[in-house]
């Protein structure tokens, strides 16, 4: 009993600690919801985390984004942390990773993690379905991975996610060619959702086994970012349901 209360105090103390890092952003009634189904959030990693070493799925992505020490990037829907704990390795002690996820629970287990790691330079946002609610300028890259299709506002998440990347900054987004109902995200329909907001691609990607593709944008600039009521919802594409 004495154990379970230690642990269930610690829990608590990870919680109290973890929360939105900057001030909300634009409202989602301000844009078009996407018409296409978005798919449920049902578990904090997609595949073992054995696999996707197999396949040196962090590497191909830190390569394709040249992610490089001393940098600070945003792992949105960080889930369980799987990128998370590599970007630390990578970024090293002069850069940052800011883990970011809408499921609190999420976060407070990856706090855990990170700490059993000795993990210094991790940083943790909780986020709202349509705002990371991060800082401004603070991100040199930011990486969605197997999670874009789980976003309810997607237009209103990227229009709230561009003021937080520096300017030069990519984002990288991976996802497999299937509906999104499936768990994925045809990529023709991502460079219309994206393009719709002002993101501008940069390259795509095949990875290597069943990773899916990784497409990497750029941000809109301040000066060129649409009005949010002038955004126009990309069709449903056929298949998508």
């Amino acid at each position: 009993m004495a154990t379970l209360l230690v642990a269930f105090a610690a829990t608590r103390a990870y919680a109290a600690d973890i929360g939105y890092l900057a001030p909300p952003g634009v409202a989602a009634n301000e844009f078009p919801s996407p018409p296409r189904p978005v798919a449920r959030i049902v578990s904090p990693q997609r595949a073992a985390e054995e696999r996707r070493d197999a396949l040196n799925e962090a590497g191909q992505i830190a390569r394709a984004l040249e992610l490089k020490p001393g940098m600070t990037v945003g792992d949105i829907g960080a889930g369980s942390g799987y990128h998370t704990v590599r970007l630390s390795h990578l970024v090293g002690p002069a850069g940052s990773v800011v883990a970011e996820d809408v499921t609190r629970d999420y976060l407070v287990e990856l706090a855990k993690r990170t700490e059993r790691m000795k993990l210094t330079n991790v940083q943790f946002a909780l986020g709202e379905p349509h705002d990371p609610r991060l800082p401004a300028s603070s991100l040199d890259a930011a990486i969605l991975v197997h999670m874009y299709h789980e976003i309810a506002q997607p237009y209103a998440f990227l229009y709230n996610l561009a003021p937080a990347l520096k300017l030069g900054a990519r984002v990288g987004i991976v996802d497999l060619e299937l509906p999104t109902s499936k768990h994925g995200t045809p990529i023709e329909l991502l460079r219309c959702e994206l393009t719709a907001v002002g993101y501008r691609e940069v390259a795509a990607y095949q990875l290597a086994g069943d990773g899916g593709y990784l497409a990497v944008f750029s941000p809109p600039a301040p000066a060129a970012r649409k009005s949010p009521r002038d955004i126009v919802a990309c069709a449903d594409p056929a298949g998508t349901r």
